[in-house]
């Protein structure tokens, strides 16, 4: 399985974006705000990971108690989530799901996490290593 990530609106304060599932849109996302690290340090809960290809997995969170996507090997973060929440205030670098209606903002974030942690979940089970590009 697929995930495909495209950034395309990049503000001061959050990033929004499109999440593809095998191709085919799924809904939008929005992340803390995007920074060059060639030119800027890292803010611990206030920045996106950088862009890459990493492997995602479903597991228990420690953190919110259920079952959630998991990036793995993101280069100075850890535990990065795909999640519900509605804002920058949400993510602590983490990537929120839901309908950007409004700007700044993801709402129905809910069901979007559940059907996409479920097809992860289906697809690992099948044997399917699951990818996900950010760009």
């Amino acid at each position: 399985m697929m995930l495909e990530l495209n950034r395309i609106a990049k503000k001061p304060l959050y990033t929004i974006g499109r999440l593809f599932v095998d191709g085919k849109y799924f809904c939008d996302t929005l992340e803390d705000r995007c920074r060059d690290f060639d030119k800027e340090e890292k803010v611990m809960n206030e920045t996106a990971i950088p862009e890459g290809i990493y492997e995602v997995i479903v597991n228990v969170s420690a953190r919110f108690k259920r079952k959630l996507p998991l990036l793995l090997d993101v280069p100075h973060f850890s535990g990065i989530r795909i999640h519900r929440g509605n804002t920058d205030k949400d993510t602590s670098g983490c990537i929120l799901v839901g309908e950007n209606k409004q700007p700044g903002r993801v709402i129905n974030s809910t069901g979007y996490e559940l059907r996409l942690t479920e097809l992860i979940e289906k697809a690992m089970l099948a044997g399917d290593k699951i990818m996900i590009e950010i760009r």
